[in-house]
């Protein structure tokens, strides 16, 4: 069964004016469109060939149970993953999401809920589904996934040569590209005055595997781009992207302290949230008080 958050009961009276306002926290912790939609821009998708019978409830309510897991737990972890398996075990369907390390919460969250839009319209009906957004990946499917490496080549790009590019910027391109390579974790930044570089691998992947997969991405890349910039390379499980010469920013230069912040702004916020809806059940309970003593 998947693992939900916890639910937060209201008095109708207040429902609405609670969903207000948590609209419109989001709407201050997001003000950036620019950003936002760059972070929502598509990069691929596909869908299984197996596709579920319209008859097949219990595969239909599993699978949305998964996306309403996965969507809850993208406000407060930018990785999860999920098995429903539900009142049919023959029906269960396993799913992930993984946003990009440098994200707060609050885009995280928007970025997961993009792609899940995405993949209903992409892939309906079908028992399996993967989209890749500039900002997270989102991936579901019948049979389990979870640990399992997946270096196949899904997508890639690159640009034209450089005009002028001496040959020492393509060495430090490569010294960028093999520190992503050693580099711990699975969000991966590194650069000089030139190159722009980040590798991004999916959550549930080990550190080995995460290393593996960073590797070959790395060779796909010099192999399929050669001199030209930018170059991404997109495989099941990870991706490399890079830019030269100051040219486009995948990341956040001050991704830590960026994403702190978000996550504290998005506390914060809830809190104050909290506080509203208590104090408006509080008057309310001694208007009730008051005028049921005067009656």
């Amino acid at each position: 069964m998947a693992t939900s958050s916890p639910t937060l009961f209201s008095p109708p009276s207040l429902s609405h004016l609670f969903t207000f306002l948590l609209c419109l926290s989001f709407t201050h912790l997001t003000p950036c469109q620019s950003s936002s939609s760059s972070t929502v821009s598509f990069v691929y998708g596909g869908c299984s060939q197996l596709k579920y019978s319209p008859d097949d409830a219990a595969y239909a309510a599993n699978l949305h149970s998964l996306l309403t897991a996965l969507l809850n737990s993208a406000t407060y972890s930018s990785y999860n993953h999920f098995t429903v398996v539900g009142s049919s075990p023959s029906a269960a369907v396993h799913g992930l999401y993984q946003c990009r390390g440098d994200l707060p919460m609050p885009e995280c969250a928007a970025c997961v809920s993009h792609s899940a839009s995405r993949l209903a319209g992409l892939c309906p009906g079908t028992c399996g589904g993967v989209v890749q957004l500039q900002g997270c990946f989102l991936k579901y499917d019948n049979e389990s996934f979870f640990g399992v490496e997946d270096k196949d080549l899904l997508f890639k790009k690159c640009g034209p040569p450089p005009a002028g590019l001496a040959p020492e910027v393509m060495a430090a391109r490569d010294a960028v590209l093999d520190g992503l390579v050693r580099g711990p974790g699975l969000y991966r930044v590194g650069g000089s005055r030139e190159v722009q570089g980040m590798a991004q691998c999916v959550g549930d992947l080990s550190t080995g595997q995460c290393q593996d997969c960073v590797g070959e991405a790395v060779k796909q890349v010099k192999m399929a781009c050669g001199n030209g910039a930018p170059g991404d390379v997109y495989l099941g499980k990870c991706y490399v992207r890079y830019t030269l010469g100051g040219g486009r920013s995948y990341f956040n230069s001050n991704n830590g302290y960026i994403k702190n912040m978000g996550v504290k702004t998005f506390a914060l916020i809830i809190g104050l949230l909290a506080a509203i809806a208590i104090l408006i059940i509080f008057l309310t309970f001694l208007c009730r008080t008051f005028a049921g003593s005067s009656k």
